[in-house]
């Protein structure tokens, strides 16, 4: 791959910083997307169904907040992410981590296949944990490329994310009342799968979504290992202007340090509400009740794999969490640091429901779908769906509001090819981490950590996008001929 600092930089990161000034100049914040995709399913509905006026505006108002509990539940998905990942315990696991590396391409290396690991369980978590990771690793070595450790750190939302425990997509097909039962209605096609439910067992715990996963972890490790300069060649924090020396961050936040300082100020316990603020009785209690809930949900389930829903992987990120800060105090802190990251969320996913109202009112749907039909065979449909699902993302940064979008007619036109349902969720998740590759939406809690742009860390990106797209369209192809329909 080459060197890319100073006068050798490859053809690739040219490529990567003329496409980012552009987008950076020409192209909207991501609610401007759901704003102008309102109007064209709208100007759709009206004109290319049999639905009228009236009708599309209606169908738009009556879907508008049909998914609140699926935004609360996405932003929990951050939020537990955050506190997880600022723990006391974390900050720890983080400096032994960073210690490991003996070599810039080791180092850049170590926070890729950790931000890929962390991604599989929670996206969140793999955020903000790989880019604590990272800056530590800048602080303990001061000769690797800052701007590769940076984009080391997303690339476990552009790749591995969508196919884990928090993947938007298997999550909501997993979980009742995650999708308007207009949609769940379009799954269960009569009756063929129950509820129009599909569970971890047919989705994220295929075989094939494993091999995909490791393959995935194997290739993109590999390139960012190939990609990074050598000690000397890439650009440091200290030539980049950024400094290194607060110690509040170095695996977790200032307020939870700061957390530390306050508790050992005489008299800072003399309140009895601030006693209960800093005792770990509460946390223990709180900690007791909620696992015994889970133990005994799982037990009483059956099939452990077909309970997992994003209610109960929110509540077990929120236990061990509240474990890990050990006091509720610590825990508010944490909570309250990581609200400011799911704005985007509870603001633009209303619209997005309301694309759907539309789309499945006015039997949009099935046109679409019908599209999809005519180009496709059993075959090509997982790869057709992966390409659609990542060039769609570019314009929808959110894989969950996305698929809403999409499931209507990507799901019937599964049924009509017979191909395998939950194979077809893989195929969008595959397709949708690669548009966070090139769409810098997601890159935004990871770039002001680092005190970076997206056009420093988009050369690194774009090398993966172009490594990642052929191997994702192979996997899809070759490994989805291995199953059969509908589950």
């Amino acid at each position: 791959m080459g060197n890319i600092a100073g006068d050798n930089i490859t053809a690739f990161a040219r490529l990567a910083l003329a496409l980012t000034a552009w987008t950076e100049r020409w192209i909207p914040d991501a609610f401007i997307f759901a704003i102008v995709g309102t109007l064209v399913v709208v100007v759709a509905g009206a004109t290319a169904t049999p639905s009228t006026l009236p009708q599309v505006v209606d169908a738009w108002g009556r879907g508008f907040w049909e998914l609140i509990p699926f935004t609360l539940q996405m932003s929990l998905v951050i939020i537990t992410g955050h506190v997880l990942a600022t723990s006391p315990p974390m900050r720890r696991v983080i400096r032994a981590l960073a210690a490991l590396p003996r070599s810039p391409r080791a180092a850049v290396a170590l926070v890729t296949f950790f931000a890929l690991a962390t991604a599989w369980l929670n996206w969140g978590f793999s955020l903000i944990f790989s880019a604590v990771l990272g800056r530590e690793v800048a602080r303990q070595m001061d000769d690797v490329d800052y701007r590769a450790l940076a984009a080391a750190a997303v690339l476990g939302a552009g790749s591995i994310w969508a196919q884990g425990l928090s993947g938007s997509a298997a999550l909501q097909m997993a979980t009742p009342g995650a999708l308007q039962p207009q949609i769940r209605d379009i799954v269960a096609a009569g009756g063929l799968v129950p509820g129009g439910l599909i569970t971890f067992r047919h989705t994220i715990f295929l075989w094939q979504s494993v091999v995909s996963v490791i393959v995935e972890l194997v290739v993109v490790t590999g390139v960012m290992w190939l990609a990074t300069p050598p000690a000397g060649r890439g650009r440091s924090a200290r030539a980049l202007g950024i400094a290194l020396d607060t110690g509040g961050d170095a695996g977790g936040s200032v307020a939870a340090d700061n957390v530390s300082r306050v508790s050992t100020v005489p008299g800072v316990h003399s309140r009895p509400g601030a006693w209960l603020e800093h005792s770990r009785v509460l946390t223990w209690f709180v900690a007791a009740l909620g696992f015994s809930y889970l133990v005994r949900y799982f037990l009483q389930a059956g099939d452990p794999l077909s309970a997992i829903t994003i209610n109960t992987l929110n509540l077990s990120f929120l236990l061990v969490g509240f474990v890990l800060h050990g006091t509720p105090f610590r825990l508010m802190r944490a909570v309250q640091e990581a609200t400011p990251a799911v704005w985007g969320v509870i603001l633009q996913f209303p619209f997005y429901a309301g694309i759907a109202g539309i789309i499945t009112s006015t039997r949009l749907n099935e046109q679409l779908a019908g599209a999809f039909v005519r180009v496709s065979t059993p075959a090509t449909f997982p790869p057709l769906v992966a390409i659609y699902s990542a060039v769609l993302g570019v314009f929808v940064p959110s894989g969950g509001s996305k698929w809403v979008i999409e499931a209507p007619y990507v799901m019937a036109a599964a049924h009509s090819l017979k191909v395998h349902l939950g194979w077809v969720v893989a195929s969008y998740d595959l397709g949708e981490a690669l548009a966070n590759l090139v769409q810098p939406f997601w890159m935004l809690p990871v770039l002001g950590l680092f005190g970076l742009g997206a056009r420093d860390v988009m050369g690194y990106t774009l090398v993966v996008f172009f490594a990642l797209v052929p191997v994702i369209l192979i996997l899809v192809t070759l490994l989805g001929m291995t199953l059969s329909y509908p589950l």
